[in-house]
């Protein structure tokens, strides 16, 4: 295979041809390499590339391959981890100033376990400050005028980009499934608790979830089971009961809501059974409770910093811990009530159908770097703590990705990513990004 194609492989069939002795890691890191350096002075998908280390690791990874040791399932693949999660060697900026940076002396487990299944760790992706919504650098890599989405912004345009197959990133509101949608890629974040989170600079403590992303649902299920240290293959669905929320259309662009209703009906096709439901009437407070939360469990992390390092925090952010530290003690409690109400209130429907689809986001990925977009669509399954996939769909008119999100109930990860295999068979999409692709 030209050195030019292996960056379009996916991550588990270049496991397999290196397993086979068929692919260099080192060529396969090399090729990655060579896009990064091309492309990534327009997209700043990255913090920090770790060339040397990189390289040394798809060596060792090399020698196995040619002794017959298999790590595990990725052995030889690069990935990326987003700047929120230590990396052992590497400073982890969570996006902010230099107050603020961490210089971590062994890896988070998620990264550990990504190591253990044999994978090379590229380096650090740009994120949002501390992953709320002061945007980072990076460009959406279908139009670099356009945000990738946050707060795994830098991760989600890398795959993109085809810079790295994999990359790890984090989801407290909607930022694994937002970025994966702007930038055409699967996201996947799991039940609450699937992954663990130490060794992650937290946001929220309630919510924050560590998430994956690919450019096949394939790639997704295998990682997930490297992270979970469970199998996460499911038999092959058959043709899936889908449900379809018409209000949560209101709340989207006509053209995304046209082409939701265009995905389910090819879904119906192929023989899926599409049924209209309702949200329990709980979810009218979900969006506000969920707010409250993130507020005051932010604030409580960032508490002593914010006492000493208040005006070097940008000011989204600033605001988001000033707002925590204000509230009162009984509005935390009300709010996690409520949330945790609309929890048990939306299980019975989740349970009933195989999926919930909806937008991923109201639009494609707004113009401007200055904001990362509308978490709304995803907000929900984090409050919930519930298993989520976003799938690109189609192209828009304005050379954009369009995507579904596929939602299930508590614990059904293996079963969700059966049913995204499905429907990204039937969505059958190819979209590529223009920037640097023949």
């Amino acid at each position: 295979m030209d050195q030019d194609d292996l960056p379009s492989l996916p991550a588990t069939a270049a496991a397999t041809l290196i397993a086979d002795g068929t692919l260099s890691p080192v060529a396969l890191l090399d090729a990655y390499l060579a896009r990064t350096a091309a492309l990534d002075t327009s997209v700043h998908a990255w913090q920090h590339v770790d060339e040397t280390g990189a390289r040394a690791t798809a060596r060792e990874r090399e020698s196995e391959a040619r002794a017959g040791r298999r790590r595990g399932p990725l052995h030889g693949v690069p990935v990326g981890i987003k700047d929120v999660l230590h990396v052992a060697s590497m400073i982890t900026t969570c996006g902010a100033a230099p107050a603020f940076h961490l210089r971590p002396v062994e890896d988070a487990p998620a990264v550990a376990r990504l190591r253990a299944a044999g994978a090379v760790v590229v380096g650090k992706t740009h994120t949002t400050e501390f992953a709320y919504f002061e945007p980072g650098p990076t460009g959406n890599p279908w139009n670099v005028a356009h945000t990738p989405g946050g707060s795994s912004s830098g991760s989600a345009a890398a795959v993109a980009a085809r810079m790295v197959p994999l990359a790890l990133g984090t989801q407290t509101v909607g930022s694994v499934l937002r970025p994966a949608a702007y930038c055409g890629v699967v996201g996947f974040k799991g039940t609450y608790g699937l992954v663990p989170t130490a060794g992650v600079v937290p946001l929220a403590w309630s919510f924050d979830h560590v998430g994956i992303f690919a450019r096949r649902v394939g790639d997704v299920t295998v990682t997930a089971s490297v992270l979970a240290q469970r199998p996460l293959e499911a038999p092959a669905a058959a043709a899936p009961r889908l449900a379809l929320v018409p209000e949560l259309l209101e709340r989207a662009t006509p053209d995304v809501a046209a082409q939701v209703r265009a995905a389910a009906a090819s879904f119906t096709r192929a023989g899926a059974t599409v049924h209209e439901v309702k949200l329990p009437a709980s979810f009218s407070a979900l969006h506000a409770a969920g707010r409250i939360v993130l507020e005051v469990e932010a604030a409580a992390y960032h508490e002593a910093l914010h006492r000493a390092h208040a005006e070097e925090y940008r000011p989204r952010t600033r605001e988001l811990i000033a707002a925590g530290l204000a509230r009162p003690a009984v509005d935390y409690v009300r709010a996690q009530r409520e949330r945790l109400a609309f929890r048990a209130d939306v299980a019975p429907l989740l349970a009933e159908y195989d999926a919930l689809l909806s937008p991923t986001a109201p639009s494609t990925a707004p113009e401007g770097l200055g904001a990362t977009g509308d978490p709304w669509f995803c907000a929900p399954w984090s409050f919930a703590g519930v298993p989520a996939c976003s799938l690109p769909s189609a192209v828009s008119s304005s050379g954009l990705p369009h995507a579904v999100q596929l939602v299930s109930a508590h614990g059904h990860d293996a079963s969700l990513l059966a049913v995204a295999a499905w429907c990204e068979r039937v969505l059958d999409f190819s979209g590529s990004p223009s920037i640097g692709w023949r």
